[in-house]
């Protein structure tokens, strides 16, 4: 792909997200909407999805911000509900799909039409994650999605390579099948855990904020080419070196935390956008490669996959929710009740994504004996219909079905009340080590500073507190929104002054840039992003 085009697909694709922000639609239907649109629009240039780019460049690094936004402990509690639909799911999709494909396309081969089924069963881990968050799910509704998705990928690609090597005539038995599946499972996890502790480890001896930003930029792309290496699943090892080093981020300086955020969040942003547009774009491209199946024929097989990829994984997740807690005491004891509502919603939210896409764009043109691959274009258009289907009329109707089945959102007061008793534990354990400080001669301060030192640890006490408290009459603010919407106002007249300052050569600018330093990072504790 040539520069400029690049450019301009990321720029595009970046303002097409930053406008969905200003709406109720999800950014990811925005953006595949406008590549849909772009996809015709005379002067475009073709964008072919290249899995060679996207699925060990491009999945590493959005697998790798998914799960270091995951919690351990959540994936953990809700293994069970996970690993059902990240692995039983998939494997029960691709076989269904694949054989009613094979049932409804004349001469398509039962292995081609297994392949089909492979590419789409798995939900993408970008859409769900991304509406998710948009949407404000239940938090366990949220794990669940966001676990299944991290894995998922690793499933489908597996079976799907099983299928394909069928398919070309490669060799391939269930035997053999289920050894490579093994494989790719244990040994993405073994790759995942042995790489862990040593980058960890050297995440905690780097002390420059730019080599640490720098090493985790490299993370995912090492974890996952390590692991690809041995012929073993590269999501797995990413996903498993991603929520260690997430667990243990604590143990990292601040300095790294505060630059990594922001660093992760724009290539998760670029990445994103990016993503979703490419998928539209490749409406004209795998339209013209139909070839032999007319467009009238091809939207009748659509139409017939998209409902069988929908229907089958409510007859997957229903069960898989209600079974487990009839036949099993345990089960009913460690997880919480549910109703039709929340198994509604899983089964709902499986958008397909670009990880199928690409996928599909990695099936070879000919055989092992030369001949063209069965049914490869018709393979492509109904891959892209499924994705475009799900994440379209899935994801439109999501948020209203939400509403309808008045779910149960966060309870923000209950977490501001656990966020309170936290601080608060921790103000007093900082304040008992305050007074052991300071009983040592060696730390003697003038008592202004001893003051200072109380108030700020005061003010986080208080913090949280007083957003349970009583608010402005007339602005709605509580009085700790006040006291950060007035910090910034301070802060913004000392910058002003600072450049007034710089400006008039009273100060040069790296003395300046010194100055507004400190004030960005008083403003950064001033700050707190709501909701």
């Amino acid at each position: 792909m040539e520069a400029l085009p690049l450019v301009g697909l990321i720029a595009v694709s970046a303002a097409v997200a930053g406008a969905a922000r200003r709406t109720p639609v999800p950014a990811p239907l925005l953006l595949v909407a406008a590549g849909l649109i772009a996809s015709y629009v005379p002067g475009v240039p073709e964008y072919h999805l290249d899995p060679h780019i996207v699925l060990p460049l491009i999945l590493p690094p959005l697998l790798h911000t998914a799960a270091l936004d995951s919690s351990y402990l959540d994936l953990r509690a809700n293994l069970r509900p996970v690993a059902l639909l990240s692995v039983g799911y998939v494997l029960f999709a691709t076989v269904v799909v694949g054989y009613l494909a094979y049932l409804l396309v004349p001469d398509l081969p039962l292995t081609a039409a297994l392949v089909l089924g492979a590419v789409v069963a798995p939900p993408d881990a970008v859409a769900a994650t991304a509406i998710a968050r948009k949407l404000g799910l239940p938090h366990r509704i949220t794990t669940i999605l966001q676990g299944e998705s991290l894995v998922n990928d690793a499933t489908a690609i597996t079976a799907y390579k099983v299928a394909l090597a069928a398919a070309i005539g490669a060799g391939a038995s269930w035997a053999a099948g289920f050894g490579e599946f093994l494989l790719a499972s244990v040994g993405g996890i073994a790759v995942g855990l042995v790489l862990m502790l040593p980058i960890h480890w050297l995440r905690t001896r780097l002390k420059e904020p730019l080599l640490q930003n720098t090493l985790s930029l490299l993370i995912p792309f090492i974890a996952y080419a390590a692991a690809e290496e041995v012929h073993a699943s590269g999501v797995l090892a990413v996903v498993v070196v991603a929520l260690y080093l997430g667990h243990h981020s604590s143990q990292v300086d601040f300095a790294t935390r505060l630059q990594e955020e922001a660093v992760w969040k724009m290539v998760s942003f670029v990445l994103e956008s990016a993503v979703f547009a490419l998928i539209g774009l490749q409406l004209a491209i795998v339209v013209e490669d139909l070839g032999p199946y007319g467009v009238g024929e091809a939207l009748w097989y659509a139409v017939a996959v998209f409902v069988t990829v929908v229907v089958v994984r409510f007859v997957w997740v229903y069960p898989a929710t209600f079974l487990p807690r009839k036949l099993s005491r345990r089960v009913r004891e460690r997880e919480p009740d549910t109703n039709w509502t929340a198994p509604l919603i899983v089964g709902w939210a499986g958008m397909r994504g670009v990880v199928s896409l690409a996928i599909a764009f990695s099936i070879p043109l000919v055989m092992e004996d030369g001949e063209p691959f069965p049914g490869r274009s018709l393979v492509l258009f109904l891959t892209f219909t499924t994705v475009i289907g799900t994440l379209v009329v899935q994801g439109l109707t999501l948020p209203p079905l939400i509403r309808v089945l008045k779910l149960p959102g966060r309870d923000v007061q209950a977490e501001t009340l656990a966020e309170a008793q936290a601080q608060s534990e921790a103000s007093a354990a900082a304040e008992r080590r305050l007074g052991e400080l300071l009983a040592d001669e060696r730390n003697s301060l003038p008592q202004p500073l001893v003051e200072r030192l109380r108030t700020v640890l005061e003010r986080r006490r208080n913090a949280v507190w007083e957003r349970l408290g009583t608010v402005n009459e007339i602005t709605g603010e509580s009085a700790d929104d006040i006291y950060r919407r007035l910090a910034r106002e301070m802060i913004s007249v000392e910058r002003d002054v600072f450049v007034s300052l710089r400006d008039q050569r009273r100060i040069d600018d790296e003395m300046m840039r010194t100055l507004l330093r400190r004030l960005d990072l008083e403003e950064a504790a001033a700050y707190r992003e709501d909701g």
